[in-house]
């Protein structure tokens, strides 16, 4: 660690984020408490007195990257003495003070479990001043991305998040009404609610359900998402806030992981195949566009086990399939069990590959005639509440909304007849 290095000028901080949304959120509070300390970003690496990397390790490529940049940052350090080296979140936890022991030039290791306590890491640091200072923090655009919980109860045989972010802890209600309405009052139209299994929300006598429709009524909140639900914590409560809600978005980013109930079990995942369609059903009983993940060549996937989860695709017909290959993460229980081929992954992959392909395009094409709301994100394009891209013909203020009918379809893009 160097020597401390309390910044007389402005500290210009720049932030690299791997991974999931949750840690696009996680970076911007781990900002908020530099920014007490009079910091402000940049993107300019070269300029920067603070690098902060937030990193993930879901799969080891994510985990390979940044520590990949970390290493490259000995040089960027060594060109102006007091520089200072933040290593954040999912890998941080998960590979320890060996980081530190193997890039002696990194001053603060931060795990995902301690992002509570940010604060107090930095002060213990000595690097940095006491919180108080005025520092920028950035506008949040028009999508406000704001945490409601943190770690997972599931223990999925193939998934490290558990172990390195820990068991579910939902956040205090009052304490996310009053993040998102400090998200809206700086511009945010749009509140996307984070967790790692986020409807499994409940703090006291609030659950998931009443949560959206509290977000919902903050004053410039005009939509809500959400992210990453789990299957089985879709409930009637929920369908019926969402029936009564049209501020909620009717689109849902829904891991299947496999199609067969077998390997499903295997993964500990808690549903079936069946369960996992009745859901969907319901879902699009009220109108929600559902996209996917899916690994494929799971330790024990069958052939069989293969094609149960290509006739799933075709059943669920869903909006976007995310399709990957299993990759073995060390301390987990698949990592332990005989692997399959390469061969096999690859040539599984590319055949589900070729299935989903053409899945967007099909569900943009079976909107022409329909009527789509419309968050603009430039003057003439934007999302849908179903995450459908539209283009009107004419033009609207940035972050209105506007409700248009489809004319065409071209490829990834609606076009309206407005």
């Amino acid at each position: 660690m160097g020597p401390p290095c309390f910044f007389d000028a402005m500290n210009k901080v720049f932030i690299q984020t791997y991974g999931c949304q949750m840690n696009v959120a996680d970076s911007d509070e781990m900002f908020a408490h530099l920014a007490a300390r009079g910091a402000v970003l940049t993107d300019n690496l070269d300029e920067a007195d603070t690098v902060l990397i937030n990193t993930c390790t879901v799969r080891d490529h994510a985990e390979h990257r940044a520590v990949s940049f970390l290493g490259r940052l000995n040089a960027w350090k060594k060109e102006k003495p007091g520089r200072v080296i933040i290593f954040a979140g999912c890998a941080a936890q998960r590979l320890g003070k060996s980081l530190q022991k193997k890039y002696p030039f990194l001053d603060i290791l931060s795990g995902a479990k301690d992002i509570e306590h940010f604060s107090d890491t930095l002060n213990a640091s000595g690097l940095f001043g006491a919180p108080g200072a005025s520092g920028q923090q950035p506008a949040p655009g028009l999508t406000g991305y704001v945490t409601i919980m943190r770690g997972c109860n599931f223990a999925c045989s193939y998934c490290i998040v558990p172990s390195v972010r820990g068991p579910i802890k939902c956040l205090d209600s009052h304490d996310i009404l009053q993040e998102a309405a400090r998200k809206a009052a700086a511009g945010a139209k749009e509140i996307m609610l984070l967790g790692q299994t986020v409807n499994a929300y409940q703090n006291g006598p609030v659950t998931f359900a009443d949560l959206l429709n509290r977000v919902s009524e903050v004053p410039g909140v005009e939509r809500v998402r959400f992210t990453s639900p789990h299957p089985i914590y879709f409930t009637p409560e929920f369908l019926n806030a969402v029936k009564e809600n049209p501020k909620i978005a009717r689109h849902v980013h829904l891991p299947v992981q496999s199609g067969s109930s077998k390997v499903l079990q295997e993964m500990k995942r808690g549903y079936t195949r069946e369960v996992f369609l009745e859901k969907i059903r319901a879902l699009k009983e009220c109108g929600f566009n559902i996209s996917t993940d899916i690994i494929v060549g799971f330790p024990t996937e069958t052939e069989d086990d293969f094609q149960q989860t290509l006739t799933l695709v075709d059943e669920a017909k869903f909006f976007i399939a995310y399709c990957y290959k299993y990759s073995p993460r060390q301390g987990t229980p698949a990592a332990q069990m005989e692997q399959l081929s390469q061969k096999v992954l690859e040539e599984r992959l590319d055949i589900l590959l070729n299935k989903v392909r053409g899945l967007s395009d099909t569900a943009y094409q079976a909107q022409v005639g329909t009527v789509q709301e419309v968050l603009l994100e430039t003057e003439n394009k934007g999302r849908s509440s179903s995450n459908f891209w539209v283009k009107t013909k004419n033009s609207y203020p940035v972050g209105s909304i506007v409700r248009v009918e489809i004319e065409k379809a071209d490829g990834t893009l609606l076009f309206a007849r407005d």
